[in-house]
């Protein structure tokens, strides 16, 4: 099957300076791909070359086997991004009806797109008075027209509460079920970490790491920290037990090699009579994600 989004190579340069520089990956049908970077590293304009926005400076990319920015890529390619921006004397059902005529579709397609990000109660409210995470979900709607192959989306979360941004990686993985592509990029690591089957991430333009997050804690080969709670009273004998444990907010802390856990667990099963849990903490994203700028220089 042809990949959704194919780079191969793709370097950007303004005025001498780079901004990519030899960034080569492929996202699949059905697959929800982080992008991750501080700012700067060159994410926007990875995003402005895949929307057709700005040409590369050399590099190959396809878009369904289209050029970006051609009709045929275009028609497939949905975009979302941080700051949306809407006439505030519209209503949302008349935004949306506009946005659907420009794509060749039907104006009466707009309350069931409404409905899908949960707008359908404010559908005839001028967007002027909507929130900022109510302005989103219209943006999130407008992308959804026309049933795209690929959504780029840019901080899509930022100004939506808790149960919104639970309902709107909902929605991404029904899109993704469907067939989908996904390429969203975000700071909101926390997010992430469970919601995409695969993270880029970016520094200085450069690609310094690919791969599931199970492959990028096994390659960053970060410490695994360990959590005991003991039954009270017996804290000072676990911590006597288990040399290098701290303790910090009523358990103890201790951290190892990934290879050293089997053992670790082993010494701390010897001491279950007086244990109340125990609980272990991989590498987070964001742990990962400052691994791997630290060690660009960032």
């Amino acid at each position: 099957m042809t990949p959704t989004l194919t780079i191969s190579k793709l370097n950007k340069r303004f005025d001498g300076v780079a901004a990519l520089t030899e960034v080569s990956f492929r996202i699949a049908a059905g697959e929800r791909v982080a992008l991750l970077g501080h700012n700067g590293a060159g994410k926007s304009t990875m995003m402005k070359i895949i929307l057709g926005l700005i040409p590369a400076t050399s590099g190959e990319i396809e878009i369904c086997g289209a050029a970006p920015g051609s009709a045929q890529a275009r028609a497939h390619v949905a975009y979302l991004p941080e700051n949306v921006a809407f006439h505030p004397a519209l209503t949302g059902l008349e935004q949306l009806g506009h946005y659907l005529r420009l794509r060749g579709e039907s104006a009466g397609l707009a309350p069931a797109l409404l409905d899908r990000v949960g707008l359908g109660h404010a559908a005839k409210r001028r967007i002027g008075t909507y929130s900022k995470g109510m302005r989103q979900r219209v943006g999130l709607a407008q992308a959804l027209i026309g049933h795209p192959r690929l959504l780029v989306l840019d901080e899509p979360t930022s100004g939506l509460d808790p149960v919104s941004r639970r309902d709107f990686y909902a929605l991404l993985d029904e899109l993704a079920a469907t067939g989908a592509s996904i390429l969203l990029s975000s700071h909101a690591l926390t997010e992430v970490e469970a919601r995409t089957d695969r993270i880029l991430i970016l520094s200085k333009g450069r690609m310094v790491a690919t791969g599931s997050l199970a492959a990028l804690r096994t390659a960053a080969d970060l410490p695994v920290s360990v959590h005991v709670t003991a039954i009270n009273g017996y804290a000072a004998d676990i911590a006597a037990a288990l040399p290098g444990s701290i303790f910090v907010q009523g358990e103890l802390r201790l951290t190892c090699r990934p290879e050293e856990k089997l053992a670790l667990l082993a010494r701390i099963t010897d001491l279950r009579p007086k244990l109340a849990d125990v609980e272990i903490v991989p590498p987070s994203l964001e742990d990962i994600y400052s691994h791997y700028s630290k060690r660009d220089g960032q």
